[in-house]
């Protein structure tokens, strides 16, 4: 059974990067990010640690509404998983949190994949390696690739993930979520009440 949703964040930054990476693969967003909770306020992935210096890559939390992402091209996902799942996961990130220091931006890596050579780096990744590493283990997850070689399109075309969100990052419709989220529900349990209601009337 099902308890928990994560998220999937993918963006066009208009950097260096990405534009050689929308060359080899020829696909928008090619930054991936996962996050924890529906507003997006716990996200993660690989990427600058210092947004003005494209070299200083690792690890990192990132602010959605950030001057360095909040006018990036988005889509947003959401895919349900267990709670044992959802556990792993975390237990990953806790262990990139306590050893930040120790990551860094798999840059050879991704020069590596348009040659389809494997390269394993310790305490290496970019952002898709990252977020497949985190997922390798999820059953309703499944990549046919290894984690080296695992692109952001490749995360995004998996038939798990729903769209929730496409447009500019910044505008991520966090008040709107909320009330779908917590709201709904209850009407959809008022309307069928009512709808009872009238139906015991008309008899």
């Amino acid at each position: 059974m099902r308890g928990r949703t994560i998220y999937f964040i993918f963006t066009d930054t208009g950097t260096y990067l990405s534009r050689m990476i929308n060359l080899y693969t020829n696909k928008p967003l090619n930054h991936v990010s996962i996050g924890f909770d529906h507003e997006l306020k716990e996200v993660y992935s690989f990427g600058r640690i210092n947004p003005k210096n494209p070299f200083s890559g690792g690890f990192v939390r990132e602010d959605i509404r950030g001057d360095f992402l909040r006018d990036s091209k988005s889509a947003v996902y959401a895919l349900n998983i267990t709670e044992q799942e959802y556990e792993s996961i975390r237990h990953h990130i806790s262990v990139f949190q306590t050893n930040a220091s120790d990551y860094k931006y798999n840059f050879i890596g991704l020069v590596a994949i348009p040659l389809k050579v494997e390269i394993n780096r310790k305490n290496a990744y970019f952002c898709s390696q990252f977020v497949a590493t985190l997922m390798k283990d999820t059953k309703s997850f499944k990549l046919s690739k290894p984690t080296n070689f695992v692109t952001p399109a490749d995360i995004r075309e998996n038939s798990e993930l729903q769209l929730i969100f496409q447009g500019r990052l910044g505008d991520y419709p966090k008040h709107k979520l909320r009330e779908e989220t917590l709201e709904l529900p209850k009407q959809s349990f008022i309307y069928s009440i009512s709808r009872k209601l009238k139906e015991f009337v008309v008899r």
